[in-house]
């Protein structure tokens, strides 16, 4: 099958990108910081910014040059800033829009007229936990991954009729990605939310550095990938992850918030993980 990634260059793209190449898929990689095409084995590794349309249009062109249209999209490509609602700048919201929700569209609307006229496709969709509910000071990471679920439930009813399916994957923690991609509003110490920051930075790096295996997740995608139909949503997560997301829909929405502010504004969490770089 021949596959486009897009943010194949770390994380949990990268995991993914070898896991496809690995199971036998033709994969077409794409991610900002690929500054130069290279071909590997019939695999290529392409320049491509998701929130610049030129980027993206060149990036298909070429790929169709080298592999034919598409027969899947996997679209992993994503960034995260860290801050209060109140302090985080407007830019960054858009920033972490355009990259994490835009530029999944702005692919998909690249890739939908080659699949209808070749009879079908697939498209998968990296969302995540976030998603589906909201962690204090991730608010644009939040917002963006909640307009994935969205978007991609209107896509998956549009595109049903012309044989393209499409799969949400909502990732847990997993021990992957770049610290360039996880920036952090300047300022924050001098907030009245510092405490509550500083505590809740410390248990998401926690969370982060002793999640679960990227690899595995990878090879979870690539076996949806070649499944027949693929599921519609993929939750690759811990048990209390899952937990969290079974409450979330269950308990009133107080006594959701009170647990979570429970579990991130902790002191003696933060002091006990302060130690962990």
């Amino acid at each position: 099958m021949i596959v486009w990634v897009t943010g194949a260059s770390s994380g949990l793209g990268l995991h993914t990108a070898e896991a496809l190449r690995a199971a036998g898929h033709r994969v077409i990689a794409g991610a900002r910081s690929f500054a130069t095409e290279r071909v590997e084995n019939g695999n290529a590794y392409l320049p491509l910014d998701v929130t610049d349309p030129a980027s993206a249009e060149a990036f298909a062109t070429r790929a169709r040059a080298l592999a034919g249209s598409p027969e899947a999209l996997v679209q992993c490509a994503g960034v995260l800033v860290l801050g209060s609602c109140e302090h985080t700048p407007l830019e960054e919201y858009r920033r972490v829009m355009e990259t994490n929700f835009l530029g999944m569209v702005r692919m998909n609307q690249l890739v939908l007229p080659l699949m209808r006229e070749r009879g079908g496709g697939r498209i998968v969709m990296f969302s995540s936990i976030n998603g589906l509910l909201g962690v204090p000071f991730q608010s644009a990471y939040t917002a963006a991954k909640h307009a994935v679920e969205g978007y991609a439930e209107c896509l998956q009813m549009e595109a049903q009729a012309f044989g393209v399916q499409v799969c949400l994957v909502e990732p847990g923690d997993h021990r992957s990605g770049s610290s360039r991609y996880r920036a952090k509003v300047e300022g924050m110490a001098g907030t009245p939310y510092a405490d509550a920051y500083r505590q809740t930075i410390a248990v998401i790096h926690h969370d982060e550095t002793h999640g679960s295996d990227p690899a595995a997740l990878g090879r979870k995608v690539a076996k949806a990938l070649s499944r027949r139909h693929m599921p519609t949503r993929l939750r690759i997560a811990s048990p209390d992850q899952h937990l969290a997301v079974w409450l979330h829909d269950l308990l009133p929405g107080g006594l959701n918030g009170a647990i979570l502010r429970d579990y991130y504004f902790n002191e003696k969490k933060a002091r006990a993980y302060a130690g962990e770089g």
